[in-house]
């Protein structure tokens, strides 16, 4: 399947879009600090979507899925601190993107060891 047809690449495309928008309200200071982490971990995860889902089989897909997992984990605690150092405000919007990708992400890591079993 191309990974542009999949929810989960998708949602995790919106996940960085909205990454890309709250992060820009970061202090200058923060541009090669907290704000190019976040966004690099946010883009890491529709990125390991994509390259595990063009590769030959499911074991190395389900590897891709456990890093986007990973980098999803950075993205949401990097958001975390952000708001614990009045970077950002809580963004509804983004906290519906995190909870959706988590969701979908595991969904897929679930659905590729069914098949695999």
């Amino acid at each position: 399947m191309d990974h542009k047809e999949m929810n989960v690449w998708n949602k995790g495309m919106d996940l960085v879009e909205r990454i890309y928008i709250i992060s820009n309200e970061f202090p200058s200071e923060e541009t090669y600090g907290l704000k190019n982490q976040i966004r690099r971990a946010a883009v890491s995860v529709p990125s390991n979507i994509a390259e595990g889902a063009a590769r030959k089989g499911n074991k190395e897909f389900l590897q891709f899925i456990n890093i986007a997992l990973g980098s999803w984990s950075e993205v949401e605690t990097q958001y975390l601190l952000a708001m614990r150092l009045g970077y950002s405000k809580e963004d509804k919007e983004l906290d519906e993107r995190i909870v959706s990708v988590r969701k979908l992400l595991l969904g897929t890591r679930n659905y590729i060891r069914k098949t695999n079993a």
